[in-house]
C-alpha cells in the first residue's frame, strides 16, 4: 500500500475496532506502515489475525484480538493484553458498525396499499425494534464503550487521539435505512460532544464520515449477482458530483493527518466527510 506521505509513529499504541473489516483493516495495515503497534479488535478473531499477518508479513508490528464492542468485560480483558503486549493505547479508531435488515424498509416510499401487501415487504410499520437497537447499539455503543476503556489511559498521561467513523447518513439519512442513519448521527455527534469533554484532558476526538465505498457488507446492495450495477448505485453516482465510489485508500490521507499532532493539533470535534461532493450537491 502507498501512502499519501509519510508519517511516523514509531512507539505510538494504535487500537483499531472492527479492524477485520475492508476500510478499518485498510486504516489498520496504513498505520501499521507509519511504524506504529497495532491492535487489531474484531469480533472474528481469524479476520484480525488476517490482517495483523499482514502488516507483521510487510515488517510492522501487529496482533489480533478477539472482543465485542458491546461487551466492556471483553474489551477491559483486551485492554489488558495488549498493554502487557503493546504498552497503553495511544490511538483509538473506533471503525466497528454496520446495518442489520431488522432495521431496514423493503422499499424507500411508503405508498397507498403498503398495509395490505404481502407479507415479506417491511413498511415502516414493520420495523423490528430489536433490529433497530441492535444497530444503534452497535455503532453508537460500539464506540462509546471501547472510549471508555481505552481512553482512561489517555487521559492518565494527558495525551490521546480517537478518531471515530461516522457516515453519509449522518449529515444526510438515506432512504430504507433509518436505524443505520440514526445511529450514525449519533455517533458525529457523540464526537463533537466528547471532543469537548476531553478538550481539558489532552485528548483530541474526531471522525470521518466516508461518503460511497464498495465494501463487504455493501457489496449486494450495490452490484446484482451478475456484477452489474444496481438501481440505487445509480442513484448514488447521480449524486455524487465525482460520479464514482470512492477508492479505499482515498480515506488514508484523511486519517494520517487526524492522527498527525503536528499537523491537527489544533483540529478537534469536526467530522470531515470523504465522499466526493455527495454531503454538498443539492441535486440542482
Amino acid at each position: 500500500m502507498e501512502l499519501p506521505f509519510q508519517l511516523d509513529l514509531n512507539g505510538k499504541t494504535v487500537v483499531v475496532t472492527g479492524g477485520g473489516g475492508v476500510l478499518c483493516g485498510m486504516f489498520a495495515k496504513a498505520l501499521g506502515q507509519c511504524n506504529a503497534k497495532i491492535a487489531i479488535l474484531d469480533l472474528r478473531l481469524e479476520a484480525a489475525e488476517a490482517v495483523a499477518a499482514e502488516i507483521n508479513s510487510n515488517g510492522g508490528v501487529a496482533k489480533g484480538y478477539a472482543a465485542n464492542v458491546l461487551k466492556k468485560e471483553e474489551l477491559e480483558a483486551c485492554r489488558a493484553q495488549i498493554e502487557a503486549d503493546f504498552g497503553s493505547c495511544d490511538i483509538l479508531i473506533n471503525g466497528a458498525g454496520g446495518n442489520h435488515p431488522k432495521g431496514t424498509t423493503t422499499k424507500e416510499y411508503f405508498e397507498e396499499g403498503d398495509l395490505d401487501a404481502q407479507k415479506d415487504l417491511v413498511t415502516f410499520f414493520d420495523l423490528d425494534p430489536a433490529g433497530v437497537e441492535f444497530v444503534f447499539n452497535l455503532n453508537f455503543l460500539g464506540t462509546l464503550l471501547p472510549t471508555q476503556v481505552f481512553a482512561k489511559g489517555m487521559a492518565k498521561r494527558k495525551n490521546g487521539t480517537i478518531i471515530n467513523v461516522s457516515s453519509m447518513n449522518a449529515f444526510c439519512p438515506l432512504t430504507k435505512i433509518p436505524a443505520y442513519s440514526g445511529a450514525k448521527a449519533a455517533v458525529s455527534n457523540f464526537t463533537e460532544w466528547l471532543a469537548v469533554h476531553f478538550s481539558k484532558a489532552g485528548i483530541r476526538v474526531n471522525a470521518i464520515a466516508p461518503g460511497f465505498f464498495v465494501t463487504d457488507q455493501n457489496r449486494t446492495l450495490l452490484f446484482d449477482n451478475d456484477g452489474n450495477p444496481t438501481a440505487r448505485t445509480a442513484k448514488i453516482l447521480a449524486a455524487t458530483p465525482m460520479g464514482r465510489f470512492g477508492d479505499a485508500e482515498e480515506l488514508l490521507g484523511t486519517l494520517l493527518w487526524l492522527v498527525n499532532e503536528k499537523a491537527s493539533g489544533f483540529v478537534n470535534g469536526v467530522v470531515v466527510p470523504v465522499d466526493g461532493g455527495f454531503s454538498a450537491y443539492s441535486g440542482v
